[in-house]
């Protein structure tokens, strides 16, 4: 099942928004391109979000006071 930002796993609902559609791209991609199982690719895509946030700052308002 596709998900979009208005309908997404309730294991997403705790992300920020910028990190939830981020989520939620990522399980679309590994459930069409890999044919994962769901659950696995909700949890690999909820990691790799989070991960992915840390290493872009725009999503970090402490770093953009910095400027």
């Amino acid at each position: 099942m596709p998900w979009n930002p208005d309908q997404y796993p309730e294991s997403m609902k705790h992300l920020p928004p910028v990190v939830r559609e981020k989520a939620i791209e990522i399980a679309n991609a590994l459930l069409e391109e890999e044919g994962m199982e769901e659950g696995r690719a909700i949890r690999i895509a909820i990691a790799r979000a989070k991960t992915w946030a840390t290493h872009h700052s725009d999503h970090h308002p402490s770093r953009h006071a910095r400027k």
